[in-house]
């Protein structure tokens, strides 16, 4: 099997797809591995997937010149954000400066890329999304809209980013944000977990993994778990055990940014709870397009201690640490165990402290009309 990168090294970023003019790559995922496959037969061996793929040429990376910490100064935005709502702070004004904005969006059971050059095209990106999301085709469009001299901002994870720098070079009107990133789950993953409820990705509308600083699943008419537990999908993400095998050997999990402007939550920040309730967000800016798009803004900044930071943001320093269970945890998914079985394999005592939580909410009602007789 002939592949673009390193065999099982494939990120995702779909950039060696938008660059093939034959068509000759397919990205296979195979739940714990992506792989950039080449069509041997339909190959004409000019080496442009190579050259644009950012697992084998990373483009420069630059140490931040300003950090900051804060929110939005609209608490419309602050209040709709997962974190303190830089991002969407920024994304709206940029568009109403005449810009356009490509981010990802779930459509159709799918998290894509799409653009937006209006405030109600950038609604919708608004919120995490704990999985990997598929930019297909946003190379290509990013690119001919520059070349219509365009401003373009283009807003996601770091290997998409430096993706994008690869296939579109320099250019005065690209502009960058990287999210911080722990790394991300094939879709498929998600899919099943939905699947133990009879649910799929292609029948809800929506879904919200976070909500400020409590991560977790919802939508508004599917109910994953009681309110005092923690889903086990976004259980699963947040030990590290789901991503893909390329997410532990990260090249972007350092101080050090692909991007004009790398944006997270501040979650060492030392502001008051009563702040840190609201959603407090971080930002590292690297270049000179990095600052306009904080001064364009109107967003509530404070200095915030770089170190300190860095700490609480692990990302920043290294890549998730791959844990032991994690075999165990595909090879399960792989053979198609329950969702929910392959969790009490991995973390029994998680998982039985989970449902004695369970059963004492559901009881509950009952206690309390019981002490009142």
């Amino acid at each position: 099997m002939k592949t673009v990168c390193e065999l099982n090294g494939c990120a995702g970023c779909m950039a060696c797809t938008d660059i093939c003019p034959k068509n000759a790559i397919t990205i296979k995922d195979s739940l714990r591995f992506y792989n950039a496959i080449i069509d041997e037969q339909k190959c004409i061996n000019c080496n442009l997937c190579h050259k644009i793929c950012q697992e084998c040429h990373m483009p420069d990376l630059k140490y931040p010149i300003l950090w900051r910490e804060g929110w939005a100064a609209n608490p419309e935005i602050r209040m709709k954000s997962s974190s303190g709502g830089f991002a969407t702070a920024i994304t709206l004004a940029f568009v109403n400066s005449g810009g356009i904005v490509y981010s990802c969006s779930f459509i159709n059971g799918q998290f894509i890329f799409t653009s937006a050059n209006s405030e109600d095209g950038v609604k919708k990106f608004i919120g995490s999304k704990y999985v990997k999301s598929n930019p297909k085709g946003v190379y290509k469009n990013i690119l001919m809209n520059l070349e219509k001299n365009k401003k373009v901002l283009l807003l996601g994870l770091p290997c998409q980013i430096a993706a994008a720098k690869n296939y579109v070079g320099d250019h005065e009107e690209f502009y960058t944000i990287d999210l911080i990133c722990h790394g991300t789950p094939s879709p498929r993953i998600l899919e099943k977990f939905l699947n133990e409820y009879r649910y799929s990705l292609t029948s809800i509308k929506d879904i919200t993994f976070r909500v400020k600083d409590c991560f977790g699943l919802s939508n508004e008419k599917i109910s994953f778990t009681v309110p005092t537990v923690q889903d086990y999908y976004t259980m699963t993400f947040l030990n590290s055990i789901s991503y893909t095998e390329n997410c532990y050997e990260c090249k972007y999990a350092r101080l050090e940014r692909v991007s004009d402007l790398t944006l997270g939550d501040s979650w060492g920040s030392k502001l008051p709870k009563s702040e840190k309730n609201k959603g407090i967000s971080l930002a590292l800016c690297q270049t000179e397009k990095g600052l306009r798009l904080l001064k364009q803004t109107n967003l509530y900044m404070e200095e915030v201690n770089l170190e300190n930071a860095v700490k609480y943001n692990y990302q920043l320093q290294r890549p998730s640490a791959k844990p032991i269970q994690r075999e165990k945890f595909f090879t399960m998914m792989e053979a198609g165990k329950k969702f929910s079985r392959i969790v009490w394999r991995c973390y029994p005592n998680r998982y039985i402290k989970n449902s004695i939580k369970t059963i004492l909410y559901k009881l509950k009602p009952f206690r309390d009309v019981g002490g009142g007789g």
